[in-house]
């Protein structure tokens, strides 16, 4: 099937795949992301390529959004993720995004985030998303804000004991 892909000005969203397991693999194994996310037991490129084909590929052929990979348009080098996620367990779509450190704080998340929060609304009717960030990533919780999320509260995701951050954001707010 043909999946969306999105762009900005300087950015690249192009739906997660198999091709993409370098990526995955290195994110996944980053200070940070085992910090805020969890460790995924992702220990090889060929576990990469299994929890994309497990984990990402089924909610893009079923709901047509997902994970994307996010791909500076002047080289195509591969920096990071951001996407829409409609987890188990948890009601409603909420937004997620992931850099490689050395591609942080250089406005690729907020340009990569705004983008899906506008094709959330605009292309997949979403009608509200939300996002979670740990109590203690300070720096997800003012891009959150900066797209025009605000706290809503605090949750803890199923198997998980850490209290989390609510952010949310409806189509009737923007």
């Amino acid at each position: 099937m043909n999946y969306k892909t999105f762009e900005t000005e300087r950015l690249l969203l192009k739906p997660t795949n198999e091709e993409d397991a370098d990526l995955i693999y290195k994110l996944l194994n980053t200070p940070k992301w085992h910090k805020y996310i969890g460790d995924r037991d992702v220990t090889s490129l060929e576990a990469a390529k299994n929890y994309i084909k497990t984990k990402m590929t089924p909610q893009l052929e079923k709901l047509g959004y997902g994970n994307y990979s996010v791909i500076r348009k002047e080289d195509n080098q591969k920096m990071g993720t951001c996407g829409l996620y409609n987890r188990e367990g948890v009601k409603g779509v909420d937004i997620g995004f992931a850099f490689l450190p050395e591609f942080e704080r250089k406005g690729y998340g907020f340009e990569a985030a705004k983008k899906i929060k506008e094709v959330a609304f605009s292309e997949f009717g979403i009608n509200r998303i939300q996002a979670y960030t740990s109590q203690n990533n300070v720096a997800s919780q003012k891009l959150l804000e900066k797209i025009g999320l605000k706290q809503t509260g605090t949750t803890h995701l199923p198997d998980d004991d850490e209290e989390l951050f609510v952010y949310s954001i409806s189509f009737e707010d923007i």
